[in-house]
Order: structure tokens, then C-alpha cells, then sequence
């Protein structure tokens, strides 16, 4: 049996509209979700492209919109946190999907002693949103999603879970980062142009599907399977990719 190739990336244009995860794709994976390091090359290639682009370049992450800030503050690009929960448009507004916090307090709550038992276990409050990492003791995993899973159970079904690379986290059900790409979508300046949308991990196949519905470029990095067209193979190759955009336009 053959395997199926991905087709040829196309060169990157600055008449597209770029949507951009995070963590494994702008930025290595750490052990933990603060031990990652922005550098200083990425601030610029971020900068250059939304400049280029006409500001049609937005961040698409689980992160917190309040950490992305911290980390990438005076890049004036928008941006949408905790898989679209909470989102900051062109303009500067910020659209927010609240969650049951109740729910999400007791699956907090219900988790601390677990962490006494496992300290390879990290528990992450995003706001909206609470994640269980396992990056560290990778062996609990099993644990860990079952875990998860009677937790959501337990408070009521108004939280569904999101699976990651070893993170599994509680939130609100139907947002996540295919719905921030749609609702980019229908406004400016991102309305009419082609998506691309770059992703590493689980909760990115939202993105992916929903860019290859409108017509657009959904590229996953690194291995595994995925409904993306089109594949790079690390950090490296996608800042180099976006790069392409700014070369074009010094041509």
C-alpha cells in the first residue's frame, strides 16, 4: 500500500489572510507552557507580516488572550485566545464567549488533590477555560483523559473537552478555533481574501476545517493525521515559509 503524498505548498502571498497557532508553530514546545522563549526574530517576521499583509495576519491560540499579551504585547496584530473564546478584532474590540463558571470551578477544585498525588501533573486556569498537562509524566496520560472526562461528565455537560499534545482541557462547547477563523472571516480586512490557517496539534483540525471550506490553505506542522492539505515539518520551515511573503514583496 502506498502512502498518499501531500501536494506542493504554494509560495506565500500577501494578498492572503494568515490565521497562526502558537505554541509548536511559531514557537518550539516547552515542558511547560511558561518555559517557552520568543525571540526577538519572531517578533519581527510578525511585525513585517502584518505589515505587508494589511494587517491580515491574526494569532489563533489556547493561550490566554491576557499571556499572549504579555508575551507578544507591541505586536499590534489581532488576535484570538482560549480556542476562541475570547478574540480582539481589527478594530481593537474584544468579543468574548463566557463560560458556566461554576462548572469550571469545580473541575478546578476537584483537581487539586490530584496534584498532590502526581507532581508531574500541571494544572492551567486560563480564565475561561481550565487545562490538565501531562508534558512531564507523559505515563498519566491514560489517567489523565479519564480523569477529565468523569470531570466533565460531573458538572453538568455544559463543558466539553479539547485535546492537545499531552493537555487535555475543560471548556465551554461550541467555540473553538475554526469558529475565530470564521468570525475573522466576515470582517475587515480579512473578508475576501484566501485563508491560511498553520497548526500543530488537535485543536488546530478546527482551524484547518474550517479554512478548507472557504477555499483556503490549511498547512499542519509536524507529523500525525490531519484533515490539513498541506504539511511543513517544524518551527524552522514556517517562519521561513511566512518569510516568503516579505521577500515577494522586496522583489
Amino acid at each position: 500500500m502506498t502512502k498518499t503524498r501531500k501536494p506542493l505548498l504554494p509560495d506565500a502571498q500577501a494578498a492572503w489572510a494568515y490565521f497562526l497557532d502558537v505554541d509548536g508553530t511559531l514557537l518550539d514546545l516547552a515542558e511547560t507552557p511558561d518555559g517557552i522563549h520568543v525571540d526577538a526574530a519572531l517578533l519581527h517576521l510578525l511585525e513585517q507580516l502584518f505589515l505587508t499583509c494589511g494587517g491580515a495576519v491574526a494569532l489563533v491560540s489556547g493561550r490566554a488572550l491576557s499571556d499572549l499579551d504579555q508575551r507578544l504585547g507591541h505586536v499590534l496584530m489581532p488576535r484570538a485566545g482560549q480556542h476562541g473564546l475570547e478574540r480582539r478584532d481589527a478594530a481593537g474590540r474584544l468579543w468574548l464567549h463566557s463560560a458556566p463558571p461554576e462548572a469550571k470551578r469545580s473541575i478546578y477544585q476537584a483537581l487539586q488533590p490530584v496534584l498532590e498525588i502526581h507532581s508531574g501533573l500541571l494544572l492551567e486556569d486560563k480564565g475561561l477555560t481550565v487545562a490538565l498537562h501531562y508534558r512531564r509524566a507523559p505515563q498519566l496520560a491514560g489517567y489523565a483523559h479519564r480523569l477529565m472526562r468523569r470531570l466533565a461528565a460531573e458538572a453538568g455537560g455544559t463543558l466539553e473537552l479539547q485535546c492537545g499534545k499531552r493537555v487535555i482541557e475543560a471548556k465551554p462547547a461550541g467555540f473553538d478555533k475554526g469558529s475565530a477563523v470564521v468570525e475573522y472571516l466576515a470582517e475587515p480586512p480579512f473578508k475576501s481574501r484566501r485563508p491560511v490557517f498553520i497548526g500543530d496539534d488537535l485543536n488546530d483540525e478546527h482551524g484547518f476545517a474550517a479554512v478548507n471550506a472557504a477555499g483556503g490553505i490549511s498547512i499542519k506542522v509536524g507529523k500525525g493525521r490531519t484533515c490539513a492539505s498541506y504539511r511543513l515539518p517544524d518551527v524552522s520551515a514556517v517562519r521561513h515559509w511566512l518569510g516568503g511573503v516579505l521577500k515577494e514583496q522586496q522583489a
